[in-house]
């Protein structure tokens, strides 16, 4: 059986734009992580790890720590890998995923 963490491991592999999970990246001390968007959508988000901030990825990719981040109500990039691990387990127990 595959683990989580080799699930992670095999989607980072692809490029950005055909990620389905989400994935960490940190640049000048920040850590966000990446929230993965539909192929037709042209701006995912970056979602700092620890905070309910996110930017545009463009932006961290042109800018870094220095990029605009905005609050948001509810999510931080821990609550989207808590989520993205949990819908994983919920489908292995289903048999959708082996």
């Amino acid at each position: 059986m595959t683990t989580l963490d080799e699930i992670f491991a095999d989607d980072r592999r692809n490029p950005p734009s055909e990620r389905s999970l989400p994935w960490e990246e940190t640049r000048d001390g920040v850590t966000v992580v990446v929230e993965p968007k539909p192929h037709w959508a042209e701006d995912l988000r970056a979602f700092r790890l620890d905070a309910r901030e996110y930017c545009y990825y463009a932006d961290w990719s042109r800018c870094g720590a220095r990029a605009r981040f905005y609050g948001h109500i509810d999510t931080s990039g821990d609550d989207l890998l808590l989520k993205a691990r949990a819908l994983i387990v919920h489908e292995i127990a289903e048999g959708q995923r082996s």
